[in-house]
């Protein structure tokens, strides 16, 4: 194992970078992960980090010392902080000092959209986007497209959310959508509380895209006009409408059941 002492070594500075900056991981191209879950998740989906860091008190947590065994039996690097210097780095609170340095995937954008996938058009809080992106990954939806307004899907706040979703989906951000729905080899059904089709009256028993907008605004005029359905998920009650996320995992849920029946 490696150590870290000072403030000013080269590489603690790159990291509190990345820990604090959405920009700078966006263009360093790496992402940090905090915590055991992300941190096992990524070991067991796909395979060891550019680096792992852990402070000297958390070796003694037996679930961070199988982690940080399982990273040298692979022969990747492991490099101890002392606490003070690990909380600047960390972004949970009372969290256990892991993190997992990595490389973000980037995998190369399909010319067209041809099986089930999310398109998030300005979706800009983190929980929802990270919730959506757990749902996608619960329900066996592999692709995921942001538009440039969407918050960024390796963000800590979006990565917390998911809780290793990531791993198992493909994310492609800042994409053209109204391009892939143009050219959508899959119907595209964009959500809309002021729809007239209701969700479970589609028939979903085949791949299908979803697009999901603002949260205060929805999906844009644009993408409305260009999809095959506009559809709404009925409500019984007074409450106006639901969260986006909420009405992510209904709609994608219910897809699932129909695909389950047929």
């Amino acid at each position: 194992m490696k150590t870290i002492s000072s403030r000013d070594n080269a590489f603690y500075k790159e990291l509190k970078q990345l820990a604090t900056s959405s920009q700078a991981r966006r263009k360093a191209g790496r992402s940090l992960l905090d915590g055991v879950h992300l941190c096992q998740s990524w070991l067991e989906l796909k395979g060891l980090p550019v680096h792992c860091l852990v402070s000297d008190e958390a070796l003694g947590n037996p679930e961070v010392a199988a982690i940080v065994a399982g990273v040298q039996a692979g022969r990747g690097q492991v490099t101890v902080l002392p606490d003070a210097l690990f909380g600047a780095l960390s972004q949970v609170e009372h969290g256990v000092n892991l993190l997992f340095l990595i490389e973000t995937p980037a995998p190369r954008m399909p010319s067209r959209l041809a099986e089930s996938a999310v398109l998030l058009d300005g979706v800009q809080d983190p929980g929802n986007v990270g919730s959506i992106l757990r749902s996608a990954g619960a329900a066996g939806i592999k692709q995921v497209f942001c538009s440039p307004g969407t918050a960024f899907c390796w963000s800590p706040k979006v990565l917390r959310a998911a809780m290793g979703a990531h791993f198992v989906l493909e994310i492609f951000e800042n994409a053209d959508l109204p391009e892939l729905v143009r050219d959508a080899r899959v119907p595209v059904l964009a959500t809309s509380g002021y729809a007239a089709e209701p969700l479970w009256r589609v028939d979903l028993r085949g791949a299908r895209a979803w697009v999901l907008g603002h949260e205060g605004q929805g999906v844009s005029a644009e993408l409305l006009e260009l999809a095959t359905h506009r559809v709404a998920i009925p409500h019984l009650g007074a409450v106006e409408s639901l969260n986006v996320a909420a009405c992510a995992a209904v709609c994608f849920f219910e897809q699932a059941r129909q695909q389950r029946a047929a």
